[in-house]
C-alpha cells in the first residue's frame, strides 16, 4: 500500500480520521523528532483553524471534492513566495520573524496550495538565503537526515525533506534554484520534481528575482503525489488546473539517454552510477532504447550552468540587501562574501552569464533532438556529514566547488529551464537511498512522471517512517 499524501487525504475523506486529528498527529510527530531540526517556525493555532475549516465542509460536497489534498497537514519552506501569516526569515538574522514580512499576502502559488486543501502549520529549515546544499543556518536549527542524523538532509529544502521523510507531514513546499528540491529529496529518499521554467506561478510580487533559474513545488513520498501537486499548482491562468495526462502510462519505445560519467573533476561513486544503469535496464526491459550519452556532450553546459548560478545568486542577494536596506554585517560570513561579490560584479559579467544560460538551453534542445529523456545521477555520493558546508568563511570558490562536487549535474536543469525529477531506486549498504535523476525537454513533466512511475513500480525503496495520522 502506498503511504503518501493521497492516502492520507483518502483516509480523511472516508472518515477514518478528521483533518483536525491528522493535524494533531503531525504536531505530535514534530515533537517526537524535534531533534531533527526540520521545522524552524510553528503556528499550531493557524494549523488547527485550517483543519477545522476542512472538517466543516460537508462530506462529498463539490467544494471538498475539488480539493485533491483536503485536510492534509503541510509545511512551507522558510524561503520562497510568501504564505500569509507565516513570517519568512530565510534562515537569517537579517529578516526578523516579527517584521512586516509576516503581513505579506499569499503568493499565487500559496493560494493554490491552500485551494488544494493542504493545511499549513509551519515553516521548514533552510540555510541562510538558500546558499547551501545543507540546511544548517547559524541561527538554527541544524537540520538532520532522519535516515542518519549524523548526515545532512540536503539543502536548501532540507527541512522540507526531513519533515516528509520522518513522517511529520506527507508533502511539503520546496524551492529549487540549483538543486534545492532534488538534492534534499535524493538525500532523504523522496520524489523531487524541479518544473520547467515558467511552469509555476511566481506572482504577484515574487517575480523573476533569480533570472529564471528558480522554481517552486514540493517534496513528496510518491510519484502520484508529485503528479497531483504539479497539476494543482502549475500554469499561469487562475482557476482549476487539469491533471497531468497519462502520468501512469509509459509510451514505448522511447530513446532514453543514459549518462554514467560525471567527469574527472566531480566524479560520482560506483554505487550511484550502478543504480543509474539498473534504472536504465528496467526501462530497457519495457522496450525503450538506451542511448549512451558521454559526459563530454554536456560538460561545457554544466560548467556554464554553475558559473551562471553563482553570478545570479550573488547579484540577486546583493540587490535584495540594497533594496530592503538590510544590514549585511549581521549575516553569516559566507553570505557577506556572496553579497560583496554581487555588489562588485560587473554588469558585463552578469550579462555573459545570462547569455550563457540561453546557450545552455540551446545545447539541451540539441541533446534532446536525439533522445527523449536523460537518465543520470543527482548526487555523487551518500548524504554528507553534518558540517560539510560550513558558512564561517569567505571562500566562495571553495563553497560552490563543494556544492558542485556533491551534485555535479544539479544546476544544469536550472540554467537550461528543463524539468528534472529525482526518485530513490534502492539503498546502499548503509541503508541510505540510491537516487536517480531524469531530465526531459521543456514542458516534459508528463514524460518524467511516466518514467518515474514505471521505476517506482519496481518497489526498490521503502520509506522507513510512517506518516503521522497513518501510523496505526
Amino acid at each position: 500500500m502506498t503511504t503518501d499524501a493521497t492516502a492520507l487525504a483518502e483516509a480523511i475523506a472516508s472518515g477514518r480520521l478528521t483533518s483536525t486529528q491528522a493535524m494533531q498527529a503531525s504536531f505530535a510527530a514534530a515533537e517526537t523528532v524535534a531533534g531533527l531540526g526540520a521545522i524552524t517556525y510553528r503556528d499550531e493555532a493557524r494549523g488547527l483553524a485550517a483543519a477545522a475549516a476542512i472538517d466543516a465542509l460537508p462530506p462529498g460536497s463539490p467544494e471538498r471534492a475539488a480539493m485533491r489534498f483536503a485536510g492534509v497537514p503541510t509545511l512551507a519552506k522558510d524561503l520562497g513566495g510568501p504564505f500569509a501569516g507565516f513570517p519568512v526569515a530565510a534562515g537569517s538574522n537579517l529578516l526578523a520573524r516579527g517584521s512586516t514580512h509576516a503581513d505579506s499576502p499569499d503568493s499565487d502559488l500559496a493560494e493554490r496550495f491552500r485551494a488544494s486543501g493542504l493545511c499549513l502549520f509551519g515553516l521548514t529549515t533552510s540555510p541562510e538565503f538558500g546558499l547551501s546544499l545543507a540546511s544548517e543556518p547559524a541561527i538554527g536549527p541544524i537540520c538532520r537526515n532522519p535516515l542518519d542524523p549524523g548526515r545532512t538532509a540536503g539543502g536548501s529544502s532540507g527541512g522540507a525533506a526531513a519533515a516528509v521523510a520522518a513522517g511529520i507531514v506527507a508533502i511539503a513546499h520546496a524551492t529549487d534554484a540549483g538543486g534545492s528540491i532534488r538534492v534534499p529529496a535524493a538525500c532523504c529518499g523522496l520524489v523531487g520534481l524541479k518544473p520547467s521554467r515558467g511552469a509555476m506561478p511566481a506572482g504577484p510580487s515574487f517575480g523573476n528575482h533569480l533570472g529564471g533559474i528558480a522554481s517552486e513545488l514540493a517534496v513528496c513520498r510518491s510519484v502520484r503525489d508529485t503528479s497531483a501537486i504539479f497539476s494543482a499548482l502549475s500554469g499561469n491562468a487562475r482557476g482549476p488546473f487539469p491533471p497531468v495526462k497519462n502520468a501512469q502510462r509509459t509510451s514505448a519505445p522511447l530513446r532514453i539517454g543514459i549518462l554514467t560519467d560525471t567527469g574527472a573533476l566531480y566524479p560520482t561513486d560506483a554505487d550511484r552510477m550502478a543504480i543509474v544503469e539498473a534504472a536504465g535496464q528496467a526501462l530497457e526491459a519495457d522496450g525503450h532504447r538506451l542511448v549512451p550519452v558521454p559526459f563530454t556532450a554536456i560538460e561545457e553546459a554544466c560548467a556554464s550552468s554553475r558559473r551562471a548560478f553563482v553570478d545570479i545568486v550573488c547579484a540577486n542577494l546583493a540587490g535584495s540587501v540594497t533594496t530592503f536596506g538590510l544590514d549585511a554585517a549581521r549575516a553569516e560570513t559566507l553570505t557577506q562574501a556572496v553579497i560583496a561579490r554581487g555588489l562588485s560584479l560587473p554588469a558585463v559579467d552578469l550579462w555573459r552569464s545570462l547569455n550563457a544560460m540561453v546557450l545552455v538551453s540551446r545545447d539541451l534542445w540539441r541533446l534532446f533532438d536525439g533522445i527523449d529523456a536523460l537518465l543520470c545521477p543527482i548526487l555523487s555520493g551518500p548524504p554528507l556529514p553534518i558540517g560539510s558546508f560550513p558558512s564561517d568563511h569567505a571562500d566562495l570558490d571553495l563553497h560552490f566547488g563543494r556544492m558542485a562536487a556533491f551534485a555535479p549535474l544539479a544546476s544544469l536543469a536550472n540554467a537550461s529551464g528543463c524539468p528534472a525529477l529525482t526518485l530513490p531506486f534502492g539503498t546502499d549498504t548503509h541503508g541510505l537511498p540510491l537516487p536517480v535523476q531524469i531530465m526531459a525537454p521543456m514542458g516534459g513533466e508528463a514524460l518524467l512522471l511516466q518514467l518515474a512511475h514505471r521505476l517506482e513500480q519496481e518497489q526498490r525503496y521503502t520509506h522507513p517512517f510512517p506518516i503521522a495520522g497513518l501510523a496505526s
